[in-house]
């Protein structure tokens, strides 16, 4: 099969999403108001709410809901082969992830901002919030501590990546001060900001900086980007968003974007063969069932419940104006489903021969970020002559910088969910940015430190990922589904991916409780089945709450 084919059809299909679905959904489902006064211009306070360019908080939304995971993921899936992945991306983009952020987007700017585990207590009960605010937690915890660990790999792996990675900040900064006190045009300051990082791209194998294997007695270079990536990561956290956030997620957006083109462009021009099988019948030993497991290995590309935290975190307290919701949320999904359709095309036509995707993919987990690397530099050195070591240079940096800048958001909103602990039980002290952004470190640091001195700890739950993510997108539909329930507006369109989410999560959950047994992996056996517990209340919730719900509306239509 040709894989400019394959791009072709699934770029098609998405574009087709983008101008036809989202548009109903945007008009007819959530009927976006250009009239309605939306929480940044209500609140602001030029530090987390600020009302912003569309194409800016674009540019924000996307990369932090994007990070590593919709490369990660679908590079694994294609084990199954690179049909069902392709299918889950394309499907799941248009269908589930374009609808689950514009919705979470939507929900929170008619509630003040406020992320959606907050506003599940009055939306559907006081239950239902305990546990979304401890799935949110966990999934933030997770994602932090493990973002750091991939950044910091790859940075060891690929020392030419140092310098466009850290770079890239200097480079945000400037622009963040461009675009706020508006000493340049948005488009002139695009293009510097693109150019540059691109500089630095192509100036980073010139001088590649290796941190040595250990920094002092004890402490290897992997666990000194760690904590490095942290210090940065917490001060990023608690600066005003258009001062770093804003600008350094804006052109990432833009330099993904022109990485996607040059990677697009390679696989027109070389129009390499799809090497892996369409469907694989010959998987390696050990390798789970495709059923349930391909649609909680790729989240991030589909649906991730990532993105409800981001769409209700960040993005609602900086969005202008109600419509560019769709923009935002369901363009921002476009965006990153593009992206899962990269790392699938290189990461299946991306190598010589099928011996050679076999030896790559010779277990369940290998390829990943690698697979992306090696694959995508073969396709864009074959296909347009680039060294095969500036192209991997920039895939890498193309990866870490959305590692990076997810992990920015995370902490942000790790942060606030501390902030809304403290609301909720009143504690003031909690509610401090300083102390709250202390307690996010704190416990990230904890994970990742406290299994060893190389700062992996995070890896050690990540397993569970997967399944905790889409619980939480779960959480979130049920979320949106209540309120379209109780505006008398069409359910449908949110309670089919919430069932068919909550469906897959619950039978992932028995299958790696069956696998974590015959591990012997007591620790991930537990909170595999804290989690499994957590869904089943969250079906039920999700049942009694619809019901409940749908009984009222009844009843005030026959004006009892």
């Amino acid at each position: 099969m040709s894989a400019m084919i394959v791009l072709l059809v699934g770029l098609v299909l998405m574009a087709l999403g983008y101008f036809i679905y989202s548009k109903f959904i945007a008009e007819k489902i959530f009927r976006l108001d250009p009239d309605y006064r939306t929480p940044a211009h209500e609140f602001e306070d030029g530090i987390d709410f600020v009302p912003t360019n569309k194409f800016v908080l674009w540019g924000h939304h996307f990369t932090s809901v994007a990070g590593a995971a919709p490369i990660v993921g679908p590079a694994i899936a294609i084990i199954w082969g690179w049909a069902p992945a392709f299918a889950w991306v394309v499907l799941g983009t248009i269908f589930f992830a374009g609808v689950h952020d514009t919705g979470a987007i939507w929900a929170s700017v008619r509630n003040k901002a406020r992320s959606v585990g907050s506003l599940t207590g009055d939306v559907v009960g006081k239950r239902a919030r305990s546990i979304f605010m401890i799935v949110i937690f966990l999934v933030l915890l997770m994602v932090n501590a493990v973002f750091a660990v991939v950044i910091a790999r790859l940075m060891m792996n690929f020392p030419t990546a140092v310098v466009p990675v850290w770079g890239a900040i200097i480079v945000a900064l400037i622009i963040g001060q461009c675009i706020y006190r508006r000493i340049l045009s948005l488009p002139v300051v695009s293009i510097i900001g693109v150019v540059a990082l691109y500089a630095l791209i192509l100036a980073g194998p010139s001088v590649p900086l290796q941190m040595p294997a250990e920094v002092m007695p004890g402490v290897t270079g992997n666990a000194a980007w760690i904590v490095l990536l942290f210090v940065y990561a917490a001060i990023a956290s608690v600066l005003p968003v258009w001062v770093l956030l804003q600008p350094r997620d804006y052109i990432n957006g833009l330099q993904l974007f022109v990485g996607l083109i040059i990677l697009y462009g390679a696989i027109i021009v070389l129009n390499p063969t799809m090497v892996a099988p369409m469907y694989n019948n010959d998987v390696p030993a050990g390798t789970p069932s495709l059923v349930p497991l391909l649609f909680v290995t790729i989240a991030c590309g589909a649906i991730s419940g990532f993105h409800g935290l981001v769409s209700s975190g960040t993005t609602s307290k900086q969005l202008n104006r109600e419509p560019d919701a769709r923009f935002v949320g369901y363009f921002g999904a476009i965006g990153e489903g593009g992206l899962a359709l990269a790392a699938i095309l290189v990461a299946s036509a991306g190598f010589a021969s099928l011996a050679d995707w076999q030896a790559m993919y010779s277990a369940f987990g290998q390829g990943g970020v690698t697979a992306f690397v090696e694959g995508g530099a073969y396709v864009i050195h074959n296909g347009l002559g680039v060294p095969e070591v500036t192209a991997a240079t920039l895939l890498t940096v193309m990866a870490a910088l959305f590692a990076g800048t997810t992990m920015d958001t995370g902490l942000r909103l790790q942060r606030y969910i501390f902030q809304e602990w403290g609301e909720i039980y009143n504690q003031q002290w909690m509610k401090k940015p300083l102390i709250a952004t202390l307690l996010a470190v704190g416990t990230c640091m904890l994970l990742a430190f406290g299994a060893g001195a190389d700062g992996s700890g995070g890896m050690l739950i990540w397993p569970l990922f997967g399944t905790t993510n889409q619980l939480l997108a779960g959480l979130t539909l049920l979320v949106i589904t209540v309120m379209l329930v109780r505006l008398r507006r069409p359910m449908w369109y949110t309670l089919a991916p919430l069932c068919f989410l909550l469906l897959m999560t619950v039978i992932a959950l028995i299958f790696q409780l069956r696998t974590f047994y015959e591990q012997g992996n007591w620790f991930l056996l537990g909170l595999d089945l804290v989690v499994l517990v957590a869904s089943i209340l969250v079906a039920l919730e999700c049942g009694a709450s619809l019901k409940r719900h749908r009984a009222e509306v009844a009843a005030e239509s026959k004006g009892v």
